[in-house]
């Protein structure tokens, strides 16, 4: 299934993957692991196929064709035809997104199903009617059964990582096939002029970490309603303003310890702290340990 990848911004995304793993008649599975802030993906037309991607770690959003995005957090999953997705926009709101895809050649699958489904009823046919049949990116929270499926296509020794590759994707594969509960996200779905305000209030809120900004002035300053702007922002980010915010403070004023002379209060100020008390308070819960110890690193 050829994958053709575009950065659209000025410095290429950084793309990591081993290749795709044949586990089955008509089904590869492909790790990933990308770094940047958007690019775009073009899929050659391949008839009736689908895609499973999960998000392990990081964040990732697809801008689909009818220009609403649509975002996965860590532990979510979509599903999703080729069809549905030719040419589409990719972004990582925070960075980094590592994950998996399991794509399903739906003849090939249907015309040699797996041995241990044989008599099951679930062939690449049945899959796609159940899972594809409105013909859209459809992303579904993560819940206790699949984190248990997917937790185990890591971390596993070589000699039996084939074979758990195997057994979760026939596990995974049964479960959305009979699962009666599970159910698509609500509320993920937003239209290009929301995100692209969210995107200016996030570089806002960025580029003036020394200021502490209530969410009253942004309401006023970008013409959007609290709750609304609350709302989006964890929908892309993944979490409220205030926390992402602070993971910026810290981010950067571990930054400035390593590659600066500054000193520690001058750090607290630079990142919105009137007290260093205060600073080294939540540097320390954040990174358990205190910014004078740091510092040592360099």
């Amino acid at each position: 299934m050829k994958q053709e990848l575009f950065p659209t911004n000025q410095s290429r995304p950084c793309i990591q993957g081993g290749p795709c793993i044949p586990l089955f008649a008509g089904i590869q599975l492909h790790y990933l692991s990308l770094t940047g802030e958007s690019f775009s993906v073009h899929h050659e037309p391949s008839g009736h196929s689908m895609v499973i991607n999960y998000c392990k770690n990081g964040r990732i959003g697809w801008q689909t064709e009818n220009g609403t995005y649509i975002y996965l957090g860590a532990g979510d999953f979509s599903v999703h035809t080729r069809g549905s997705s030719l040419d589409t926009r990719i972004e990582l709101p925070n960075g980094n997104y590592e994950g998996l895809s399991i794509d399903i050649d739906v003849a090939e699958m249907t015309r040699n199903p797996p041995e241990l489904f044989s008599g099951t009823g679930i062939s690449g046919s049945a899959l796609y009617e159940k899972l594809c049949r409105c013909g859209t990116l459809i992303p579904f929270t993560g819940e206790v059964q699949t984190d248990a499926i997917f937790q185990f296509f890591y971390d596993q020794p070589p000699i039996t990582q084939p074979v758990y590759q195997k057994l979760k994707t026939l596990e995974l594969l049964l479960y959305l096939f009979h699962s009666q509960t599970l159910s698509p996200q609500r509320a993920t779905k937003y239209q290009s002029e929301q995100i692209e305000l969210i995107r200016q209030i996030h570089d806002y809120l960025s580029d003036h970490l020394g200021q502490r900004i209530t969410i009253e002035e942004l309401s006023k300053q970008y013409l959007m309603n609290p709750t609304t702007m609350k709302a989006l922002f964890k929908s892309v980010y993944g979490t409220s303003i205030a926390a992402h915010m602070k993971e910026h403070r810290m981010r950067q004023a571990a930054k400035l310890l390593l590659e600066s002379e500054m000193s520690i209060a001058e750090i607290a100020l630079a990142v919105g702290y009137d007290s260093q008390s205060k600073f080294s308070t939540a540097f320390k819960e954040f990174f358990h340990t205190l910014p004078k110890e740091y510092r040592k690193k360099r």
